[in-house]
This record gives C-alpha cells, sequence and structure tokens, in this order.
C-alpha cells in the first residue's frame, strides 16, 4: 500500500467513531492514533494543545455535551507528500446534531445545526504528530441567528460535497496526477499575488486557471462567489482593498501544499501576513494593524482547471487580533436569550 492511501486508513478509525460520537470510542481512536506529544493547533478559542487527551478536553468534550447526538460527516479526505518531505491528510467536511445545549456560549437552536471543518493531520511513522484545524464557527453562530458582527458580501449558503461526488479518494495513489493538481494551484496562487503590485487585475490570468464555471465555499462571514467576477467582487475587490501587501510579507508563514489526483490542499500556521490599511473587509476599520491568516484550502481540479474551491479562515482569530472579541460580543447580543442581571448587565451562568 503507498503510503497516502495507508495514512488514509490510519485516519479511518477515528473518523468511523466521530460518524456516531460517543465519549469512549473516539477517546481511544484519538489514543491509538496521535502521538502523545502531537502537536494540536485548533482554532481561536481553543488554541494550542499537545496530545489527545487535551484535544479532547479542550474541543470534543463542550462540543458532544452541545450536541448529545454529534455526527462526523467528511465529504473530502485527501493525502499526499509535500515537496518538503511531509507527509499530510487533509479532510473537509461537517459536524452536525441537535443542537441541545450552549457551545462557546453560542445559545442553542434545539434543531438540527451543522458547521464545517477543515482538519490537516501530519503522520510520521505511523502516527500524527501534528493537527492543524480550522472550524465554521461563524456558521453556527448565523445558524443560531446570534452572529454579532457585519453580514458576508458572498452568498449565505451551505458549502456542498464535490460536485464529482469522489471526494473520499480511496486511492491508490496517482503521483503524476496528484503532482500535476498541486502545480497548478501553486503556479495560480503565484500569479494572483501579482495584483495589485504589479498591475491590474490581468496579471492574474485568473481564466488561464480557474473553470468558467468556478465555485468559491468561502468561510461564514464572508460567503460563496460564483466565477472570477463573484470572486473578484463579493471577495477579492474589498480583500485588498483592505491590505493591499497581500503576499508581500512572507515571514513568519508556512504553507504546506500536496495533491491527490484532482485534488490539492494546503494547510499553514499561520501561512498569510499582512497590513490592515483599509476599511471596509468584513466592516473592520483601517487599523494599520499587522494581521496573520490562517487559511486551510481544498481544491478540485476539472479538465486541467480548478472548478471548486473550499475555503476556511480562523475568523475569530483575526478579529481578535485587533481588539474584538467576538464570543465577548455575542453574549451581548444574546443576553435577553441566555438570561442576564439587570443590574450589573452580566449574562447568568
Amino acid at each position: 500500500m503507498d503510503l497516502p492511501t495507508r495514512h488514509k486508513a490510519l485516519l479511518a478509525p477515528l473518523r468511523r467513531a466521530m460518524r456516531d460520537f460517543a465519549e469512549a470510542p473516539v477517546r481511544a481512536a484519538l489514543e491509538g492514533l496521535f502521538a502523545p506529544d502531537a502537536r494540536v493547533r485548533l482554532c481561536h478559542p481553543f488554541g494550542d494543545r499537545a496530545g489527545p487527551e487535551a484535544l479532547y478536553e479542550a474541543a470534543y468534550a463542550p462540543l458532544l455535551a452541545a450536541f448529545p447526538d454529534l455526527e462526523r460527516r467528511d465529504y473530502i479526505v485527501v493525502a499526499g507528500p509535500t515537496p518538503e518531505g511531509e507527509d499530510w491528510v487533509g479532510c473537509a467536511g461537517d459536524y452536525c446534531g441537535t443542537f441541545a445545549r450552549p457551545f462557546l456560549d453560542i445559545p442553542p437552536t434545539g434543531h438540527l445545526a451543522s458547521f464545517r471543518f477543515h482538519e490537516f493531520y501530519r503522520f510520521v511513522e505511523g502516527r500524527v504528530v501534528e493537527m492543524q484545524a480550522v472550524w465554521d464557527l461563524p456558521e453556527l453562530m448565523m445558524q443560531a441567528n446570534a452572529w454579532p458582527l457585519a453580514p458576508g458580501l458572498g452568498a449565505d449558503r451551505r458549502a456542498p460535497a464535490p460536485a464529482t461526488q469522489d471526494g473520499l479518494a480511496p486511492g491508490p495513489y496517482d503521483p503524476e496526477a496528484s503532482e500535476a493538481s498541486r502545480a497548478h494551484v501553486v503556479a495560480m496562487l503565484a500569479a494572483m499575488i501579482r495584483h495589485p503590485a504589479e498591475g491590474g487585475p490581468e496579471v492574474m490570468e485568473l481564466e488561464r486557471y480557474w473553470h468558467p464555471r468556478f465555485t468559491w465555499y468561502g468561510p461564514a462571514g464572508i460567503g460563496t462567489a460564483r466565477g472570477v467576477r463573484g470572486f473578484r467582487a463579493f471577495h477579492q475587490i474589498p480583500f485588498l482593498a483592505a491590505m493591499p501587501d497581500r503576499g508581500r510579507r512572507p515571514e513568519g508563514t508556512t504553507h504546506h501544499f500536496f495533491g491527490d489526483g484532482p485534488y490539492a490542499a494546503v494547510t499553514g500556521w499561520p501561512n498569510m501576513r499582512q497590513t490592515l490599511t483599509g476599511g471596509g473587509w468584513l466592516g473592520l476599520p483601517p487599523t494599520g494593524a499587522e494581521i496573520t491568516l490562517r487559511s486551510l484550502d481544498f481544491w478540485r481540479m476539472e479538465d486541467g482547471l480548478i472548478r471548486e474551491n473550499w475555503v476556511l479562515v480562523d475568523l475569530l482569530h483575526l478579529h481578535d487580533q485587533i481588539g474584538v472579541d467576538v464570543l465577548a460580543r455575542l453574549r451581548e447580543l444574546n443576553k435577553a436569550r441566555l438570561g442576564f442581571d439587570p443590574q450589573t448587565g452580566r449574562a447568568l451562568p
């Protein structure tokens, strides 16, 4: 068995345990898969952890308490080596179930709710030694009618599974096709960062890389965009107006690119550094602050072009860097629903 296929097979017991989520089997699967001192890098507010026990207690225990019938549903599972010699598996999907109790003070709906995840696992000698994960917590806030910040400019809709329904790539690994997918995405991103420093939108040559019916599935708070025009109108133009030095500040950033057949993926913690010098993006003011972004992405190729792109960004971490506590704002917004002391104005425990 080739190494990427083996790594996906090693991850399968954890995915199965999380499909019908219960504490004992999930803990056992984590202990069997992760190195005891594995580096766990989770989205805000969970932070960095070490080892499977800390991962479960910080993230999965409170999630299961809020969703007693919790399920994990993957629609992309891809793996491959990076040019630097690391071996990664990337997964995209949804956590879902009955939202019965508060989660991070997000008020429960009592109904089926879900949110996207992108999770990446680095393997060494058959064990996970590093995990990087972004959960789309704003998506859950929006389902609870509790998003406390500006609405996204893109379409507010669920990101679907790949149109070809082949995201659960079982193997065997195809090195030639996988490298072609990875190289296409890397070339596309290299061309993209030429704008605006080196010229207008034409220098990006997006039509050379993207399918005419390309869809960009952005995170909740930004939204989904269709085609080059939609991507530029609803994401890129406001993004670059706010941070025109995008791609010009690589210090302190990392990128782990790999391909798997018609798919390519990247993770990095962080993988972008830029300066918030303009206003408007996400409703943020031009603070002049230097910020970093954690963007975990998947692409699907079709006819030699990118047809679909799934993107998650740790937006709560972004806001935290400029002094905006989204969860505190959420609690203020939802005082009446959560219950609060009229004398202090604070939510009741």
